[in-house]
């Protein structure tokens, strides 16, 4: 009910719709603006956007690195209105190599570590696209994808990326947003690539066909996928429960000992987060075979010496670690992302076939671009042979005429320059209307 008052107009409603209405809008917001990635190119939208001003501006792999604090406000102030936290935390995540299975993000400096050390400000680290993150951004200039105007309608922002990586797959992806999240595991590149072109040879693969190119999971950080179960599931469904196990292996040493010498661990665990746990349950006697655990990571990369007392065998004690430490741990793999617009549950056969379908409006929008660029570049070519092979008469023309305006209608009106154009136009292939409009820019 509508009521008109001295102030305007009042609209009457119920408050429990009016809540649900703006709860409903709220969350659509959160979903397809915020935490889900769009199945095309595996990004959301404030990291789309971050790459996108990286490329604005020249910040290629093959450029000098330019500081963090530069490429933040330059993403808030032209593209991403939130706060400049939000787009620092979502730049770091995509320069650490143990994050992303292929970093979109070249960074130096400190960008945080394995033990979870936070990075440095961003007034003090660097950073530039990484080679693949170009490859992301590819023939985006030939009009191969559609942009849509930014928050103040000042600037265009590309609503996807071009991305010639399947970087949804490669990279994976998290996020929550209201009432769903999303999980999905990192993979192999070649293997992902492999998988691609088998669907593209046989579009009537099925998930499970083609889990005999994409085997797993390839996280970044190592480990040891346990069972195969969840991880079939996640493919045929677009859920499942993949269980994941430090890298470790048992070693004996002098006088009858034995140590346990751990090189992978999960995915997301943290290496000092472990170390404590770890330490905690001994001094707890929980487990009461470990005489000294040591860090002896460093530049060759992560290596975790646990001492076995004399006397205990090794493998009871790591089997220990493995219930009660993060060595084993669980990936609830929810494969949820944008498509058209909408979240969906996806199986492995529905990401890969968007993807190609991508890629295939992408060549296709940019072979038309090509197509274009080299008719406009004819179509003044053959302006140009028109005027050479009459070069003296157009010479006349112009220097009888009185200004360049009247040069213009002069050329475009001689009887033989029309002649010529008339039988131009009657060649195959060629459109009178487009040569009218040679005459034109040509004059």
């Amino acid at each position: 009910m509508v009521t008109k008052t001295d102030y305007g107009f009042i609209r009457s409603t119920q408050i429990v719709d009016e809540m649900r209405s703006s709860y409903l809008d709220y969350s659509m917001s959160v979903i397809v603006s915020r935490a889900l990635p769009d199945i095309r190119d595996g990004l959301k939208p404030v990291q789309r956007r971050i790459l996108f001003a990286m490329d604005d501006l020249s910040m290629r792999s093959n450029s000098s690195y330019k500081k963090s604090a530069r490429l933040v406000g330059d993403v808030l102030g032209k593209w991403h209105p939130h706060g400049d936290s939000a787009v620092y935390d979502a730049m770091v995540r995509m320069a650490q190599p143990f994050s992303l299975r292929m970093p979109l993000v070249d960074g130096q400096g400190n960008f945080g570590s394995v033990d979870n050390d936070p990075p440095a400000a961003m007034r003090y680290t660097e950073a530039r696209l990484s080679p693949i993150a170009e490859e992301m951004l590819a023939n985006i200039d030939q009009e191969t994808v559609d942009f849509a105007d930014n928050f103040d309608g000042s600037l265009r922002e590309p609503q996807v990326l071009p991305s010639r990586i399947p970087n949804l797959l490669i990279n994976g992806a998290t996020g929550i947003a209201v009432g769903m999240a999303t999980n999905i595991p990192p993979h192999n590149p070649r293997e992902v690539c492999n998988a691609i072109n088998a669907l593209i040879d046989d579009p009537d693969l099925t998930s499970e066909q083609l889990m005999r190119y994409v085997r797993g999971p390839d996280f970044p950080t190592g480990g040891i996928v346990y069972g195969y179960r969840g991880v079939a599931d996640a493919y045929k469904t677009g859920r499942g429960l993949i269980k994941i196990r430090a890298q470790a292996s048992v070693e004996e040493q002098n006088h009858g000992r034995e140590q346990i010498v751990i090189t992978e661990i999960p995915y997301l665990v943290g290496k000092s987060n472990l170390l404590e746990k770890m330490a905690e349950l001994v001094r707890d006697k929980r487990i009461e075979g470990i005489s000294n655990i040591q860090d002896e990571s460093g530049r060759e990369g992560l290596r975790i010496v646990v001492d076995v007392k004399r006397d205990t065998v090794g493998d009871v004690v790591l089997n220990q670690l493995y219930k009660f430490t993060p060595l084993e741990t669980t990936f609830g793999a929810n494969m949820i992302a944008l498509v058209d617009g909408l979240p969906r549950q996806l199986d492995l056969k529905k990401m890969l076939q968007s993807y190609v379908d991508h890629r295939h409006d992408v060549i296709k929008r940019r072979t038309e671009y090509e197509l274009q660029v080299a008719a406009d570049r004819a179509h003044i070519l053959e302006g140009l042979k028109i005027a050479l092979d009459n070069i003296d008469l157009v010479v006349s023309v112009i220097r009888g005429s009185a200004d360049p305006a009247s040069a213009r209608t002069a050329l475009m009106e001689h009887p033989e320059l029309v002649t010529r154009l008339v039988k131009l136009s009657e060649q195959p292939g060629a459109s009178t209307d487009q040569q009218v409009g040679l005459s034109e820019q040509q004059a």
